[in-house]
């Protein structure tokens, strides 16, 4: 009874540049990151076998929430003209294509407006039963972990071959901190991808023994006014002297998991009367084998 979550922008970039750029059309339209895409969802659904299927996407990749306490946030990510999101330019006209195709196979895909699509995979992950399997090349989510409510993430960094399931435990291997604080661990090392700079001075060896000690930021900011044993002087010094980044460093790290999200049916999809707007579509780009892989992993 899994229900599999897939961080859509998180596949399709990585399709994107995992699959070579000669794949096209036969009109000339670049289709590498379609056909990754639907190549590694039907691989997953052969894997884990979810009986309920969701692809999220972004309704805002920098939500106005997050950017109007931290205006920085993802902005080494902007265009030079400082609009919309850096994308390849042999990406951009793939994913209405791949959407297009997605509505059609009846894969509910949802993004809600204000909110990046972490957030709305963390409400998912809240508000369904598990199991949860969250499929995503981001480490954020690896605050969504619980092994009580069996949420795990589908970590594709190795790609989808090597992949790592993570849970508590991977966590606490990884980063050597208690599995169930990695947000408090980066809230303190920061994150260079989404322009989060973390607590001036502080490292990944600074913050895992951080989140070793104290279960959230009011603790850590007590520990090191009281001089709490764990903190050297200096490190203590850093936490006081980061207290205005502190303070919007939960919000900016956390996933919201209270968005409003749609009311709709996400499970598997069943076989269309009619196949022939897939076929179609799948002609027309050159899609083959790609098609028929996730039609047969639907098992339709």
């Amino acid at each position: 009874m899994t229900l599999m979550l897939l961080d859509s922008a998180s596949l399709w970039y990585r399709a994107y540049y995992g699959m070579p750029d000669t794949l096209l059309a036969p009109d000339g339209t670049p289709v590498n990151a379609i056909r990754g895409y639907l190549d590694m969802t039907a691989r997953l659904i052969g894997m884990y076998s979810p009986n309920r299927l969701v692809a999220c996407i972004e309704g805002d990749w920098r939500p106005s929430w997050r950017v109007d306490i931290f205006p920085d946030y993802k902005a080494n990510r902007l265009e030079e003209d400082g609009e919309g999101e850096e994308e390849p330019d042999l990406l951009t006209p793939q994913i209405p294509i791949l959407l297009d195709l997605l509505d059609e196979f009846g894969i509910p895909m949802v993004g809600v407006d204000d909110y990046e699509a972490d957030d709305v995979m963390a409400t998912f992950a809240v508000k369904e039963p598990g199991p949860t399997r969250i499929v995503t090349g981001d480490r954020d989510l690896f605050q969504l972990v619980d092994d009580k409510r069996d949420v795990k993430v589908v970590y594709l960094a190795k790609g989808l071959s090597q992949h790592d399931l993570v849970d508590k435990a991977w966590i606490s291997r990884k980063y050597a901190i208690p599995g169930d604080r990695y947000a408090l661990f980066a809230m303190f090392r920061g994150d260079p991808s989404d322009g989060l700079p973390g607590v001036k001075g502080i490292g990944e060896k600074g913050a895992a023994l951080i989140a070793n000690n104290f279960a959230d930021v009011a603790e850590a900011q007590q520990g090191a006014r009281d001089a709490h044993p764990a903190l050297k002087p200096a490190l203590a010094k850093k936490i006081i002297e980061g207290a205005d980044y502190l303070k919007i460093a939960p919000t900016l790290v956390n996933c919201a998991r209270d968005v409003a999200l749609p009311k709709l049916d996400i499970s598997m999809p069943q076989k269309p009367a009619d196949l022939s707007k897939i076929y179609e579509i799948k002609e027309r780009y050159g899609l083959g084998a790609s098609v028929d892989r996730l039609i047969s992993a639907l098992k339709w």
